[in-house]
């Protein structure tokens, strides 16, 4: 089981219907998966695909992104008819992923619309909730959890799932929409939720809260001992601890030049997953404290950004073939 997170110091089926999901059988300990990431798959609207649309959420990059980095991943997936059979999802089972696909009447929908004031949000369609029950019985044991909404469709039951001695990281983006299906996307200011508190650490943008928001006012609905991060894309992000005496600490990283930015979408779910991913390799213990863990996680989000959808998404080599050579860059600086 990995150590608990550093410190500084088959067809639709109707609603929640499961896709050739076999009968639960006595759990196999060697099928316990390392990770397990929960979510809804959503269908992106753009013009580049002649579907008309492409798979996106951030259950999807974060089972991709753990799985090419090695950790034995499962991943919980909510989907609606035509997500369920996106080619998409052959990428992250060739990754090597179990993949349990979810039934939804409803999947989320979006048209992400680039302007030069930044990104416009329409949401097309809501989701439904994906429920707890969909978790096979092998994968209840597992010691790390991600779960990472797109439209709001974990419910707080979600908190109770995992073991209790389990690492549970949160993606707080989807929890933070305002969803009409016809209108914009509209942020929701945060708040205390069962998942907020069960989390270990919570990874958001500074895009989904309010200019303003005070940090000490978030790391407030984390619980003692939890971590923070918040990104801001091109200035790189903060790590923030809330310690169990009160107080907070933080770990600043700088972001990695992308080489071009093709797509933008899922960095931030890439960088978390990648920062968790470095909690399951004894090699991190000690480059922690030289901000290894970081460095590698702004690595692989630098990377995501140059190719379009899941197929940017990197494997180990070109992530740590980046991270080495930020370290030689900021030598030579």
């Amino acid at each position: 089981m990995p150590d608990r997170p550093p410190t500084p110091d088959g067809g639709a089926g109707g609603p929640a219907g499961v896709y050739a999901r076999p009968p639960d059988r006595p759990v196999d300990r060697d099928a316990i998966p390392h990770v397990v990431v929960v979510g809804a798959a959503s269908r992106d609207v753009t013009v580049d695909d002649p579907r008309g649309w492409r798979l996106g959420g951030g259950a999807t990059y974060t089972a991709l992104t753990m799985a090419r980095l090695g950790a034995r991943t499962a991943v919980v997936l909510g989907v609606d008819r035509l997500a369920s059979a996106a080619d998409e999802l052959d990428l992250i089972r060739a990754a090597g992923a179990s993949v349990e696909l979810i039934g939804l009447e409803h999947g989320p929908v979006f048209e992400n619309i680039e302007r030069s004031g930044g990104r416009v949000q329409i949401c097309v369609e809501t989701s439904d909730r994906v429920p707890t029950s969909a978790v096979p019985a092998a994968w209840t044991a597992s010691p790390v959890w991600i779960v990472v909404p797109v439209a709001d469709e974990t419910a707080g039951e979600w908190a109770s799932v995992p073991p209790t001695d389990a690492i549970v990281a949160v993606g707080w983006q989807g929890m933070l929409r305002e969803l009409v299906a016809g209108d914009r996307v509209r942020p929701r200011a945060p708040r205390r939720s069962a998942l907020i508190e069960r989390a270990d650490i919570v990874g958001v943008s500074h895009h989904d809260v309010a200019r303003g928001t005070r940090v000490d006012d978030l790391l407030a609905m984390l619980k003692p001992g939890a971590h923070l991060l918040l990104t801001k894309g091109a200035e790189g992000g903060i790590l923030w601890h809330r310690r169990t005496d009160g107080r907070a600490t933080a770990r600043r990283y700088p972001a990695l030049a992308a080489d071009r930015v093709v797509d933008a979408t899922g960095a931030g779910d890439t960088f978390l997953a990648a920062l968790v991913s470095t909690w399951l390799m004894p090699e991190f213990s000690r480059a922690r404290s030289r901000g290894g863990d970081l460095r590698f996680a702004s690595a692989a989000g630098s990377l995501v950004v140059e190719g379009r959808g899941l197929h940017g998404v990197p494997g180990m080599g070109a992530v740590v073939r980046r991270t080495r050579a930020s370290i030689g860059s900021s030598r030579s600086g």
